[in-house]
């Protein structure tokens, strides 16, 4: 099944995905809660990275993470955890530390897995961040895109709502982007607490359908679409076995119409029975080739589902840069995001095998 996508070869190319957007430190209580928890386990996450490093680690792709931090300990923390994810750091900035944190700071987010009946749970503490506040000239837009080369720029509602000038950071870099060739993809990620401060879900909703407008690849779930564009999903139910595809492909349809310029519309099916289990499958749409939806996997069992959404995205992207066709891609993207909700942290440790073989309808039985 074709996309539509016009995707710029890998030779002459320095990256095959770059990701605009915060990198913060995720403090991991285990199975225990963050208020009365004692120790803490460190990882490094963030909805726009989160993708960047799926496709590297996973896939074997070459990616990079435009992002800032301030310069002391945590921050070279965060750095290092970057690094034994095997992305390119040579475009992260390290921003003057002022010694207390009133002017620059680093990310924090506690997260809280959940289970059974107790949802995930996550606080954030993540005002005044190196990356919140990066200048829309602190990046040489046209030398990355043109001069070294980029075929995928991925970044996020989350950055856009972590203040009221990231937005402006986001459009130049996609108006470089586009101005080179490269395919630009967005994943909606609506978090009511970013937006809390700086307007609400109007302003969210006014960021996004703007930003929305240079966008190839729209990537988020039914809130995501309903919260950030405005559009309605129907024919829903909590038990995703029971949940008519049509009621989303209505709602993809209708962002088709609206903006002429989104190329791939996909979107998780995620139905939550408890925290540990839930329906998971996804459907994705090309303009030139309709849709596609993924094998469902009912009652699938969860350890971790914070990052499940990101990792179906390096699924589909991997899927879409590498010419599989929408079937496969959107095949990739859930058997990823799948793999990535059964470990602890933000990120995938699955391997390409890992999905491939999930892919082609493999058990759960030892693999010795």
């Amino acid at each position: 099944m074709t996309t539509g996508l016009t995707i710029r070869p890998d030779t002459g190319t320095r990256y095959d995905l770059v990701s605009l957007g915060e990198v913060m430190l995720r403090l991991d209580p285990g199975e225990g809660r963050i208020r009365n928890s004692r120790s803490f386990t460190a990882w490094e996450g963030g909805g726009e990275y989160n993708v960047a490093r799926g496709l590297r680690r996973c896939f074997g792709l070459r990616t990079a993470i435009v992002t800032a931090l301030a310069d002391n300990d945590i921050g070279w923390l965060i750095e290092d955890l970057i690094l034994q994810g095997g992305v390119d750091t040579s475009l992260v900035q390290f921003v003057p530390y002022d010694g207390v944190g009133r002017t620059v700071r680093n990310g924090l987010n506690f997260t809280e897995r959940g289970f059974g009946v107790r949802g995930a749970r996550g606080v954030s503490d993540r005002g005044h961040t190196a990356a919140s506040q990066l200048a829309v000239d602190a990046v040489n837009w046209d030398h990355l895109f043109g001069t070294l080369g980029v075929r995928w720029f991925h970044t996020g509602g989350i950055y856009a709502g972590l203040s009221e000038t990231t937005p402006d950071v986001i459009a130049a870099a996609m108006t470089a982007a586009r101005r080179h060739g490269t395919i630009v993809s967005y994943d909606l990620n609506y978090r009511p607490s970013l937006w809390k401060a700086i307007g609400g879900a109007r302003r969210a909703q006014e960021v996004n359908r703007h930003l929305a407008r240079d966008v190839d690849v729209i990537l988020g779930n039914e809130e995501d679409f309903t919260a950030c564009l405005g559009l309605e999903v129907g024919g829903t139910d909590e038990n995703l076995s029971m949940l008519p595809a049509e009621g989303f492909k209505a709602m993809i349809e209708q962002a088709a119409a609206a903006y002429p310029n989104f190329q791939v519309i996909a979107t998780t099916l995620r139905g939550v029975k408890t925290a540990t289990v839930n329906d998971w499958a996804a459907i994705a749409w090309s303009r030139s080739g309709g849709f596609a939806e993924s094998t469902r996997r009912p009652g699938l069992e969860i350890l971790d589902r914070v990052g499940g959404g990101d990792s179906f995205a390096a699924g589909l992207i991997f899927g879409l840069l590498s010419d599989l066709g929408l079937q496969m891609a959107v095949e990739y993207g859930a058997a990823h995001g799948a793999l990535a909700m059964t470990t602890p942290g933000d990120t995938s440790t699955a391997r390409r095998e890992e999905v491939e073989s999930l892919v082609a309808g493999a058990s759960a039985r030892a693999d010795r």
